[in-house]
């Protein structure tokens, strides 16, 4: 499968990791824009100065993990496209040059089905995604989870629980589903 993945996704941390790991590990595709790169950018920005930093240095090592990701459009297409949020449209110009198959967003407002259809793309909530990789695989989406949960716990002194970290990183639905996995 080919993702478009949407800013909203790329920017928390946790989300983005998890679910690459996964579209990585079973062989799909993610894209995304350097238009996207910038909306990320722009929204760690209103964090400060520390928060714009750190979403660049996760950029730049997104673009060397990923470096046949970012899907070039024209203007005019972008144009020519309609969304309910016109600020949104370069995110479909992408998927249809991308020949995408969905575009994973957590704003279903902003991309509804009927449009989507007219161009072969469907729209993937990131917690429903995680979840059917969990279902194909469970082992490795635990894997991924664990190794993610000690790295957060260890770089920021915690002790979340998979539970605490995936409903923070809002996937209740994979938070639930790891936690009755792991914990029996």
């Amino acid at each position: 499968m080919n993702y478009l993945v949407d800013t909203c996704v790329l920017f928390p941390t946790v989300m983005r990791t998890i679910l690459l790991e996964a579209v990585k590990s079973k062989r799909d595709n993610a894209f995304w824009s350097e238009k996207i790169l910038k909306e990320w950018s722009a929204s760690a920005k209103k964090s400060g100065e520390l928060g714009q930093l750190q979403a660049d240095a996760e950029i730049s090592i997104l673009r060397a993990y990923w470096p046949n990701s970012i899907i070039d459009f024209s203007f005019e297409l972008e144009e020519s496209l309609y969304l309910p949020d016109l600020n949104d449209r370069h995110v479909l110009a992408a998927a249809i040059v991308g020949k995408c198959d969905a575009i994973i967003t957590l704003n279903k407002k902003d991309f509804p089905r009927q449009i989507l259809n007219q161009y072969g793309l469907i729209r993937l909530d990131p917690d429903y995604l995680i979840l059917e990789y969990l279902e194909d695989d469970a082992s490795l989406i635990i894997k991924i989870a664990q190794g993610l949960l000690s790295e957060i716990n260890r770089k920021f002194n915690e002790q979340w629980t998979i539970r605490q970290l995936f409903k923070k990183a809002r996937l209740p639905r994979t938070a639930k589903a790891l936690s009755n996995l792991i914990n029996g």
